[in-house]
């Protein structure tokens, strides 16, 4: 593979840039409450029940379009159905007129806390739950009239390895309060796993990255990649029998592990050692045999983060991020045919904390994941699909290790958090990123359908 050699000048100025652009926010990073948001006022109880109305409705499953109607008891969903259906069971009824109920969105991939992004203003943009994939170790929060976010505390890591090679230069050492964590044996990786799930981890992450220490001078998401590392030059990655301790532990304890990818290396090795989810689709492109055997795999995710990624491609051959989706798409669904159910899956995530991204709902990111993965003929059911991506199969997966059941949905005993907007989305994924309403457990973030 041909290689530029690069000066030191250049490799300052790449850095530069990417500091510039996203991996450090401190200059950007809102001074107040890292909680609430210091100009975010109290956010009253929710009433004891409220009815919303409106021209359509989508549970996180099903579209509907025939005066549709939701029934909220305090903070949980106690019932969905026609207006017809629902009237005369709450006094508090709010008709939106033409408009379209929907659950609040689920962020799959962000760093806010790391980053310092006010949490108040990704709620009033539509994101009600956001999973935090690397940063400080947090317990669960939110979900109360507040953002509810899940951490997965530090990046499990080889010494030397991505991310602390960006991210930590003050301390190599990592630590549960950074955004890497150093491993080198077996058993710290299980006892830490162990210490990560004890103070609030909802999923472990790891780095499988291998980058290039020649080309690469931090994450790739803003140049291109080398698809083909040779090993004498790669960043220092987990070994096999480290990754498979790690997927162990984890497992008894009920967490997903989650593996940050970037080329055919770390995708192979993620497969083989067991990983349930891959941050991002990855950069570099992946040998389609790859790409078959991941599709087979029963509950396997992908979470797209396409639109971060979308100048990332592979320096070989001009391919990325998009053909891997698009080839990726196309096995699960021939997967699908033959073994319904039992096959990988892809959800939505924007990476929030970037400036390439909206902080809240992305319409971008959607309309990517609605172009690659529909084939080439898009009928409704796939624009269902990508309502479903960042909705329902976001809110299984991360509903189920906490016990909040229906996360991602407007189901009986679902959380409360609702968004709705003027209009019909499902024909114009943009009006999503500025929402008419949000509710956070029945509470009310933004409503302006008041008159």
């Amino acid at each position: 593979m041909k290689r530029i050699n690069c000066g030191l000048g250049i490799k300052y100025l790449m850095i530069t840039m990417i500091l510039w652009q996203g991996i450090s926010f401190s200059a950007l990073a809102y001074e107040g409450d890292v909680e609430t948001g210091s100009s975010t006022p109290k956010i009253p109880n929710p009433p004891g029940c409220q009815i919303l109305t409106a021209d359509r409705l989508f549970d996180g499953v099903n579209y509907s379009q025939a005066d549709m109607a939701v029934l909220i008891e305090g903070n949980k969903v106690k019932k969905v159905g026609s207006s017809d259906q629902l009237r005369g069971q709450c006094r508090n009824r709010i008709n939106l007129g033409d408009a379209t109920i929907l659950p609040g969105f689920i962020e799959s991939h962000a760093h806010i806390t790391f980053q310092n992004v006010r949490k108040d203003m990704v709620l009033e943009h539509g994101i009600t739950t956001v999973q935090d994939t690397g940063g400080p170790l947090m317990k669960p929060e939110g979900g109360q009239g507040t953002l509810r976010l899940l951490s997965v505390g530090p990046i499990m890591q080889a010494p030397d390895g991505y991310p602390l090679n960006i991210f930590d230069h003050d301390n190599l050492g990592g630590g549960y309060d950074k955004i890497g964590i150093e491993i080198s044996s077996e058993g710290e990786a299980q006892s830490v796993v162990q210490h990560l799930v004890h103070g609030g981890a909802t999923a472990i992450k790891i780095s499988l990255e291998y980058g290039d220490t020649l080309t690469e001078f931090g994450a790739p998401w803003l140049m291109p990649h080398d698809g083909d590392v040779p090993d004498s030059s790669h960043w220092h990655v987990l070994s096999d029998e480290i990754v498979k301790a790690i997927v162990e532990k984890a497992h008894k304890l009920h967490r997903r592990v989650i593996a940050h990818v970037g080329e055919q290396q770390g995708f192979d090795q993620a497969l083989r050692t067991g990983v349930d989810e891959f941050a991002h689709m990855p950069c570099a492109a992946i040998d389609p045999a790859s790409l078959e055997a991941a599709a087979k795999k029963p509950g396997l995710t992908f979470v797209t983060t396409i639109d971060t990624l979308s100048s990332c491609v592979d320096t070989t051959n001009g391919k990325g991020v998009h053909s891997n989706t698009m080839q990726l798409a196309n096995e699960i669904a021939e997967c699908e045919k033959a073994s319904p159910g039992k096959c990988a899956q892809i959800i939505y995530g924007s990476e929030i904390a970037h400036d390439n991204v909206p902080w809240g709902i992305n319409g971008e990111e959607m309309h990517m994941i609605l172009h690659l993965t529909s084939g080439a003929a898009i009928d409704f059911d796939d624009v269902v699909n990508v309502f479903r991506a960042v909705t329902s199969k976001a809110g299984e997966r991360l509903g189920k290790p906490l016990g909040i059941h229906g996360l991602g949905t407007l189901t009986p005993g679902a959380p409360a958090d609702i968004i709705a907007v003027k209009g019909n989305p499902f024909e114009r994924f943009k009006m999503l990123e500025y929402p008419d309403l949000v509710m956070s457990g029945g509470r009310t973030i933004v409503n302006k359908f008041k008159k």
